[in-house]
C-alpha cells in the first residue's frame, strides 16, 4: 500500500502491472481501487506539481500522473490506480491552458488550447470555456474543460488572445465570446 511516505512512482508501477496484465482496459476503471491517503502531492496554480515540497521536475513522469489524476464526487482529486488511490491537493486546476491554435474565422473557426502537459483540447461542446469572478477583485479566471471533471486554466496570455478573437453575443445578452466547433464561448461581459 502507497503511503504518504513512499514514493508515488510506487504509483507508476501499480499501473504498469495491470496495464500488463490487461492490455487495452482504461486505467483505474477496473475495480475498487484501496483508498491510500493523502500523497504528499501538490498541484500549485501555475501547474507546478510537488511530492514531499519539491516541484517533479521530469514531464513524463508529470504527464504519467496526468493521466491517472481523477477528480471524485467528493470534489477531491486522486492519483487512482487499479489497486489504490491517494488523494492529492490542487490549488485551483490541475492544468493549465498555455497556448492557442486557430483554423477558420468567425463562426467557423476552431480554437484548441494545449495545456502544461501537452494535451491538445478543442474548445468544443465536449470542452466548454467557462469564467469565474473573484468575489473581491472582479478578476476573471478562465477555465476549459479538459476531460472528466478536470479543467484547465486559461493562462493570462492565452486569454488575452482569445479576448482579441472575441465579440459579442449573437442573441444580444451582453455577453463577450468567442466561436469554436460551431458554438460560443461566453469569456466575459461587455
Amino acid at each position: 500500500m502507497i503511503d504518504k511516505k513512499n514514493d508515488p512512482r510506487d504509483l507508476v508501477a501499480a499501473l504498469s502491472a495491470e496495464k500488463a496484465s490487461s492490455p487495452g482496459t482504461a486505467p483505474g476503471l477496473q475495480r475498487s481501487p484501496t483508498i491510500c491517503g493523502d500523497l504528499d502531492m501538490r498541484i500549485a496554480r501555475d501547474g507546478t506539481w510537488f511530492y514531499h515540497g519539491s516541484p517533479i521536475g521530469r514531464k513524463p513522469l508529470v504527464q504519467l500522473f496526468a493521466k491517472v489524476l481523477r477528480r471524485e464526487e467528493d470534489g477531491e482529486f486522486y492519483l487512482v490506480t487499479p489497486v489504490e488511490k491517494g488523494r492529492v491537493v490542487v490549488d485551483d486546476a490541475p492544468f493549465v491552458a498555455v497556448e492557442l491554435t486557430r483554423t477558420g474565422e468567425g463562426r467557423a473557426q476552431n480554437l484548441v488550447l494545449r495545456t502544461n502537459i501537452d494535451d491538445e483540447v478543442p474548445v468544443d461542446n465536449h470542452h466548454p470555456i467557462r469564467v469565474e469572478y473573484d468575489a473581491g477583485s472582479r478578476e476573471p479566471s478562465p477555465y476549459v474543460r479538459v476531460r472528466g471533471e478536470l479543467d484547465a486554466l486559461i493562462g493570462r496570455s492565452v486569454y488575452y488572445e482569445l479576448v482579441e478573437l472575441g465579440e459579442e453575443a449573437p442573441d444580444g445578452s451582453g455577453h463577450f465570446g468567442v466561436w469554436s466547433g460551431g458554438q460560443f464561448h461566453v469569456i466575459g461581459q461587455l
